[in-house]
Formats: structure tokens, C-alpha cells, sequence
């Protein structure tokens, strides 16, 4: 593992790796279904939270091939969300970030907020060249928030995979390390 110091305090949020008490408030937005509508999963129960969970708590370096990096969002005790950092490719320093918040949360900047610290660990601490963000074209959230972070929409692959049961389309976001911090941050 690469040094990484956590938690890492933002104005209004904490970034750290997940703990075992952090099942309620993960399952308060796993199970919510406006929540899934874009994402590869579905509503999760209990017990499918508790795996999503366990799996989490074993993402901790997006250092090697494959190797991800899974933080909670935390903001004022509370879990509201989660971001990953994945190593797409050491030999070419291609890094992928992701992220889910709690609709409670939506629309107050908290994703953009935290977005923007993974994306400096990709480039300051992991050593990207690339990283990149991807998101069904119809989730304008997601869109937006990779957008403020100075990242380029780089394509749009239409009808490219059938996505819960019909055709969707997917837009890719990208940034280069030389673009980062991007103007204006």
C-alpha cells in the first residue's frame, strides 16, 4: 500500500475507509431506490449491504493492477456517501473514480467536494497519468459533478451495453495530470 494519510478532512466532509458501524447508514441509501437507477446494482437488503460492506472495508489501495481504493463520505457523524479510486492500469497510469451519495445530500456540492480530493490522490499520491469517470448518459448528476471537476467528456458510447433490461448509452469523463488542479481551482 501506497502512504496514504486518512482520514482526509474537506471543508464540510471526512474521507476515511469504512468500519463495521457504518452498515445502517449504508444501508439507509443502498436500499433506496432512487439511489440505483443508474448504477449496476439494485435496491440491496440488509444482508446484501453487509457484503457490499465487507467488500468495501477490503478496498484500500488503488496502487496495484485492479486495486481500488473504497472511501466513506462522512459528514457530521454520518455516512452520505462513497467514493473509489480503482487502478485501471500501472503500465499506463489509468485510474477510474466513482461515487454514490444519499438523495438527501444531492444537489449541495458534497459529491463534487469529495470527488475533487480522490481525483488529487490519483494524480498526487497514485501516481496517474489518466484518471477517468464514467456514467450512464441519462444520470446528469454524475455528469455534472465530473464536469466541475475539469474533467472533458471524452465520448459517448450509444446503446453500447444492455443495462437493466434495456439499451443504454454511457458517457466517459477524463482528466491528465498535467490538466490538475484544473483552471480556477
Amino acid at each position: 500500500m501506497l502512504p496514504l494519510s486518512l482520514p482526509i478532512q474537506t471543508e464540510r466532509l471526512c474521507l476515511r475507509l469504512f468500519e463495521d458501524r457504518d452498515l445502517e447508514d449504508l444501508y439507509a441509501y443502498h436500499s433506496d431506490p432512487r439511489v440505483t437507477p443508474y448504477l449496476y446494482w439494485d435496491v440491496r437488503d440488509r444482508a446484501q449491504t453487509r457484503e457490499s460492506l465487507d467488500h468495501k472495508r477490503q478496498q484500500t489501495d488503488a496502487g496495484p493492477d485492479g486495486g481500488a481504493l473504497c472511501l466513506a463520505i462522512e459528514r457530521a457523524g454520518q455516512v452520505i456517501g462513497e467514493l473509489s479510486l480503482r487502478c485501471l492500469s500501472r503500465a499506463h497510469r489509468q485510474g477510474e473514480i466513482g461515487f454514490v451519495v444519499a438523495p438527501a445530500f444531492w444537489g449541495q456540492g458534497f459529491a463534487t467536494e469529495a470527488a475533487r480530493r480522490i481525483v488529487d490522490l490519483g494524480f498526487t499520491v497514485f501516481d496517474f497519468h489518466r484518471i477517468s469517470g464514467r456514467c450512464d448518459a441519462r444520470n446528469a448528476g454524475s455528469a455534472g459533478v465530473m464536469a466541475r471537476l475539469g474533467m472533458r467528456r471524452e465520448a459517448c458510447f450509444v446503446e453500447n451495453e444492455i443495462f437493466k433490461g434495456e439499451w443504454g448509452s454511457e458517457l466517459i469523463y477524463g482528466i491528465l495530470a498535467r490538466e490538475w488542479p484544473a483552471p480556477g481551482r
